[in-house]
């Protein structure tokens, strides 16, 4: 592969990285509603408390579909770019997070920690795609 073979993949692995950054972070942004909605669910919220709790998970599961497909994207284009450089992305690790919360809709008290875990995992996502893309912006 030539040099600008070489950077043409760079520029690619920073571009996926971009989008796997804004589908993470929105994600982020949903599951941060989310656990605030659900705070006020535990504290007796009542039925519209919930509806829109469930509505902002809904949007974090969207946001987490389209960061799972990104991130998918974003370790192939990497594997273009690895040259012995070990920039790998474990997406086997991340890539669980988005079906983390979706399964009990009933315990508000088990959405709540499957809420907070969700957001963890998407958090160190994005900490790891920063790293990496910040290691590609100086190739």
């Amino acid at each position: 592969m030539t040099n600008e073979e070489y950077q043409r993949e760079v520029l690619e692995a920073i571009e996926a990285a971009n989008v796997a950054l804004k589908a993470l972070k929105q994600a982020d942004s949903d599951l941060q509603s989310a656990g605030n909605w659900g705070i006020a669910d535990l504290l007796g919220g009542g039925f519209f408390i919930s509806m829109i709790k469930h509505s902002r998970m809904s949007d974090a599961q969207k946001h987490m579909d389209e960061a799972r497909w990104a991130l998918e994207k974003f370790s192939k284009e990497l594997a273009d770019v690895d040259r012995g450089l070990n920039l790998g992305l474990d997406t086997a690790g991340f890539l669980d997070f988005a079906d983390v919360f979706m399964d009990n809709f009933f315990v508000d008290w088990m959405v709540q920690s499957q809420i907070s875990n969700a957001q963890k995992s998407v958090r160190i996502a994005i900490r790891r795609v920063q790293e990496i893309k910040e290691q590609l912006s100086r190739l």
